[in-house]
């Protein structure tokens, strides 16, 4: 039972830093700076937090699963998984792009 709980907190974290992460580029997109700054800004920092805490929680969320009910362990990876690739596309193209 002490598992269960581990993998559902890390689970949810897990897709609570991808949402973070997806949000901060999308508010890049829809909110560009007016002019670049000397450093990052706040919300490239609140990104790197968000990816440098993803791998631990999937991790911890991997090592708790119940292999034995995989749709239940693998749909928040999964959603995670998409969450992030969506982030990443976004910051592609607002790097690259515009």
């Amino acid at each position: 039972m002490q598992a269960y709980k581990i993998n559902v907190a890390s689970s949810f974290v897990l897709v609570l830093l991808s949402v973070i992460a997806l949000v901060t580029v999308i508010t890049g997109l829809v909110w560009p700076p007016p002019v670049p700054e000397p450093d990052e800004g706040t919300q490239a920092h609140l990104f790197q937090l968000s990816i440098a805490g993803l791998l631990p929680m999937s991790v911890i969320a991997v090592a708790t699963a119940n292999w034995r009910q995989p749709r239940r362990s693998l749909v928040p990876l999964v959603i995670a998984f998409i969450l992030t690739l969506l982030a990443f596309a976004g910051l592609y193209h607002l790097e690259h792009l515009l």
